[in-house]
């Protein structure tokens, strides 16, 4: 299982790079998302909660920030947004993991 998370987390990666550089299809933002959610179940524990959780706040807000900057260019703007469509179901599932472990103390 825990290889599962690792080889989920590379293949976003790449797909995310490959969607950036042309290969937009209609089934990318959802095979992004389902593996997005095992990364978030597999590969995040207890200790790695708050440290995933603001770099991925950083991701995200610095890639809405790049996305306004019209030097960036087009690829890497999809690149990063593709990105967060991949880190955003992982940030929920590591959040409620989160919330539910401060719930339980």
């Amino acid at each position: 299982m825990e290889k599962m998370g690792k080889y989920a987390f590379i293949a976003g990666l790449i797909i995310c790079a490959l969607a950036g550089f042309g290969l937009e299809a209609t089934w990318v933002p959802w095979v992004l998302a389902v593996l997005g959610l095992i990364v978030g179940f597999l590969n995040i524990g207890d200790k790695e909660v708050s440290t995933f959780l603001l770099a991925s706040i950083a991701l995200i807000m610095s890639a809405s920030a790049m996305a306004m900057l019209p030097f960036v260019g087009g690829t890497l703007t999809t690149i990063l947004a593709y990105l967060v469509v991949f880190i955003a179901p992982a940030v929920l599932v590591v959040s409620l993991k989160g919330l539910l472990a401060v719930a339980r103390d």
